[in-house]
């Protein structure tokens, strides 16, 4: 038995749970932030057999594409003491990080 644990963007996470659902593996949702900007990420723990890890991924990779978006930054305005202004800069969001971890023991009680 192996544990998928993927790292996506909040935006993605419902669309690849449904989409592991309806494909039977079962997904344990987790709120997580963390990366460039403390942006709002989910991380998913899914239990699946070795022979099914390829498939698993490949949903995660169909889902969860990634793209750019622009996201405004605070930033001193010149010569001032304090004041900040936001000014959007173009980032890569999306995508998963995906970690595959053997699982020495399995009990559902």
């Amino acid at each position: 038995m192996k544990l998928v644990v993927v790292i996506i963007h909040d935006e993605d996470a419902q669309k690849l749970v449904d989409q592991l659902t309806d494909q039977n593996y079962g997904v344990t949702k987790l709120a997580s932030t963390g990366g460039f900007l403390s942006s709002g990420n989910t991380t998913l723990l899914v239990g699946v057999e070795k022979g099914k890890v390829d498939s698993v991924i490949d949903v995660i990779k169909e889902t969860c594409k990634s793209r750019k978006e622009m996201v405004p930054t605070p930033a001193p305005i010149m010569g001032s003491v304090g004041i900040l202004t936001a000014y959007p800069i173009e980032v890569n969001i999306g995508g998963a990080t995906i970690f595959v971890l053997d699982v020495d023991r399995f009990e559902k009680a």
